[in-house]
């Protein structure tokens, strides 16, 4: 019967370190995306302008 309690706890150790690996790697990849919008916001301004008046429009017309 002690065999199950260690399972069961071992099984949430590992799950606790998948979640925050999960966590690093999504806060890494928002991190990259961040960085890359900003860098083809600086390398094509026209477009960006572009999208952030799309943006604009899409959250005035968006019903709360």
């Amino acid at each position: 019967m002690g065999d199950g309690a260690q399972g069961s706890e071992e099984e949430n150790d590992e799950h606790d370190e998948n979640d925050a690996a999960r966590r690093r790697r999504r806060a890494q990849f928002l991190r990259e995306r961040t960085e890359a919008r900003e860098l083809r916001d600086r390398v094509q301004p026209r477009r960006a302008k572009a999208a952030r008046l799309r943006h604009a429009m899409r959250m005035r017309t968006f019903r709360w």
